[in-house]
């Protein structure tokens, strides 16, 4: 086998292989036998045809396609390793010249890693202000386990106050038209922590059980629906039912009964201990996003539009997966984003993820930072404990899945470059 290589635009390389007549002729009569055990010739069991009746029936071309893609895996293997090519996609075959008795000529390009120049990433001093835990942290938090542990009432005699749980049935219209999404029937709205459009909450205040009526709210600007973007829209709404929030008493008896605690002052002295831990791991994690964008920003690497198209649609995917599992129509996220901005969104995100990986990548060959078996136990064992399962469970489950492989390992990569990144830069939390 004879290679050649041509570096064409960006990062493309092309190979010219030249494959010898008796190698190629083999391939083809390998082929020829192999497409007669599944075609139905009649008068001929399957294998059995002659190399003429088997061309005469499925065409020269389709059995030189198959001896072609017999050939070429190793052909191109080969030509990779001995030019020490590092290439980031699957080659692809553009060309062929196959005639019976003659050497075989195969042009195929490959893509090569883009070449990242490293600016700084070790010996950086840096600073990040401190995540401070707010005045009232403690307060909110032993405001959210009352609530976790109150009781609703149902009240019939009185208009809904702003602390209450209305079930009402809405719907909405903008502009004279049905806002997709824009119904519910019995919905219970917390209206002292509504996450509707601001007003919503604030009109029912003061209604009263079976009251049917009419609020009138206006989107954000920057709401999510392109075509509701600061439009104004009126919500029909009927109150089926009032119910009150009856929050139980702060004392040792609650203490007791939420958690191994005697006393209210041991259950607030471990609240206090949790936002301690949040502010410590906030703290870890913002050193270790300013270290990181740091590094980033400072390298260089021209990204091919190829590279981009094939993470955005690999993106598009993902996207659509997480979309369909909470019961979402893609389609119906295009309309209301717009998908030339959908598709921007999309462009961008992989160019950062390309690019945080390439320069993780380079970072991990200079300093010859590599993964042991070690290192993917302890990533399988995080996963694992994230979705509630044993890291055997899980290796057994996603071994079959070699896409799932790679993730994990370049997960279990960013890891260790990242724990490298904090051992050799210094941060300082103000």
């Amino acid at each position: 086998m004879k290679v050649t290589l041509e570096k064409e635009k960006e990062n493309i390389v092309k190979l010219d292989i030249t494959i010898p007549a008796k190698d190629a002729a083999d391939a083809y009569n390998k082929a020829v036998h192999k497409i007669s055990q599944y075609v139905n010739i009649d008068g001929f069991r399957k294998g059995k045809a002659p190399r003429a009746v088997v061309e005469r029936h499925v065409g020269t071309e389709r059995i030189k396609q198959e001896a072609i893609e017999n050939l070429m895996p190793n052909a191109i293997n080969q030509a990779v390793i001995d030019n020490n090519l590092d290439i980031i996609a699957q080659p692809y075959i553009t060309n062929y010249n196959f005639n019976i008795g003659e050497d075989l000529t195969v042009t195929a390009k490959a893509e090569l890693r883009p070449e990242v120049t490293l600016g700084q990433y070790k010996g950086l001093n840096l600073d990040v202000s401190d995540a401070k835990i707010e005045e009232d942290a403690m307060q909110k938090s032993i405001d959210n386990l009352l609530i976790q542990h109150s009781e609703q009432i149902t009240v019939i005699d009185r208009p809904a106050k702003d602390t209450d749980i209305a079930v009402i049935d809405f719907e909405g219209m903008t502009n004279g038209e049905k806002i997709q999404g824009g119904e519910a029937k019995n919905y219970p709205l917390d209206l002292a922590h509504s996450n509707f459009i601001p007003g919503f909450a604030e009109q029912i205040v003061g209604k009263s059980l079976n009251e049917e009526f009419d609020i009138k709210v206006t989107f954000p600007e920057d709401y999510h629906d392109q075509k509701l973007k600061g439009q104004p829209a009126t919500f029909k709404i009927k109150i089926n039912e009032i119910k009150e929030r009856m929050l139980p008493e702060l004392n040792d008896e609650f203490a007791q009964k939420v958690g191994p605690f005697k006393t209210v002052e041991e259950l607030k002295a471990d609240i206090q201990k949790y936002l301690e831990s949040q502010r410590e791991r906030t703290n870890k994690q913002n050193a270790e996003n300013i270290v990181f964008k740091t590094v980033i920003d400072s390298s260089k690497v021209d990204i091919p539009q190829s590279m981009i198209d094939r993470e955005s649609a690999s993106l598009k995917e993902e996207y659509k997966q997480r979309l369909v599992a909470q019961g979402i129509n893609w389609d119906a996220i295009v309309k209301s984003q717009g998908e030339e901005q959908l598709l921007k969104n999309l462009n961008e995100d992989a160019l950062i993820r390309i690019k945080n990986s390439l320069v993780i990548d380079k970072i991990a060959k200079e300093e010859n930072i590599k993964l042991d078996q070690k290192d993917l136990e302890r990533k399988f064992a995080q996963l694992g404990a994230a979705y509630g399962l044993k890291p055997q469970e899980l290796m057994k489950q996603v071994g079959q899945n070699p896409q799932i492989i790679s993730s994990v390992s370049q997960q279990a990569m960013n890891d260790k470059v990242m724990s490298f990144l904090m051992e050799n830069n210094k941060v300082e939390v103000k």
